[in-house]
């Protein structure tokens, strides 16, 4: 098994954990991998005892070059957003050690690095295929890499006025949202943006998106669900000439004039999961549902 480790950079009290990490990678006989070049000279920076001359990638090209089988992404959870620009449609699966926060999409606990790898080695674990947005303009944005893996999202810019985005579904009139914003979310996004300004959680396999209002001065509009089958389409007003569009966390400055649509992409971003992960464990998890256990009748 081919395996490519990505990753920005570590904290300095995971050292041991990574360096375990990437020793036991070299006593894998006649197995190979490649390492993000940034993230390989981050390590080296911080000591980390690597091979001089390790192979690396940098590009979506590179990484296709080498076509591992699985990308090991170092990181939390933006690490894995991140890792959706450098795979794009090739679909490999992604599997995340935590060494960040909340953990929803990277979920092996960095102390249990080595035991994923040998489940990995094993065939125990199952891949979680994950909608993608795709953002359609009159302009070139985001360098050609107009995907995103949680939300797009549409808002002011610092304290300027409540802007106004018309907002149609396939050609048809929905609504004008006068907020600060509109979030349009996947149902992975579901529990990160949408979620903090009420949206709601949708499950993976529900096959939606959210539109989501943030701030709304209405307060009778909701979020609402629709079909990822659909086109979100929008137009925006405001007092001032300047916007944000943004795709997970990379964020374009707009004006009223361009050209903006959602649609589900032709391919899907396969998180790769051991098998005793569970989704609905780790919405429990995570949001601390159910904190008193006399909640549970296990």
């Amino acid at each position: 098994m081919k395996l490519a480790i990505y990753g920005k950079y570590f904290k300095d009290d995971r050292f041991q954990e990574i360096q375990a990490f990437f020793d036991f990678l070299e006593q894998r006989k006649g197995k190979t991998f490649s390492i993000y070049r940034k993230f390989y000279e981050d390590c080296i920076r911080k000591g980390l005892n690597l091979k001089s001359n390790q192979v690396t990638f940098s590009t979506h090209e590179d990484l296709c070059a080498f076509a591992p089988d699985v990308i090991i992404s170092i990181g939390g959870d933006g690490t894995i957003l991140h890792a959706l620009e450098l795979i794009l449609h090739k679909e490999i699966p992604v599997i995340g050690i935590n060494t960040g926060r909340l953990g929803f999409l990277a979920g092996v606990a960095a102390e249990d690095a080595i035991q994923m790898l040998q489940d990995l080695e094993k065939g125990h674990y199952y891949l979680d295929s994950r909608t993608v947005l795709q953002l359609e303009s009159d302009r070139n944005m985001f360098g050609g890499v107009n995907y995103a893996l949680n939300d797009f999202v549409i808002h002011k810019k610092d304290t300027s006025s409540m802007m106004t985005i018309h907002t149609y579904i396939n050609g048809e009139f929905l609504n004008s949202y006068w907020s600060d914003g509109l979030i349009i979310s996947s149902p992975t996004g579901s529990t990160g943006y949408n979620l903090s300004c009420g949206g709601p959680i949708l499950y993976p396999a529900s096959a939606s998106f959210v539109i989501t209002p943030i701030a709304p001065h209405n307060l009778n509009v909701r979020p609402m669900i629709i079909s990822d089958q659909n086109v979100i389409s929008f137009e925006i007003e405001g007092r001032s000439t300047s916007f944000l569009a943004t795709l997970d966390s990379r964020s374009e400055s707009i004006d009223t004039k361009v050209q903006l649509a959602i649609r589900k992409a032709d391919f899907a971003f396969k998180l790769l999961r051991l098998n005793e992960e569970n989704y609905l464990s780790t919405l429990r998890e995570k949001l601390m549902w159910g904190f008193d256990n006399r909640n549970f009748k296990h």
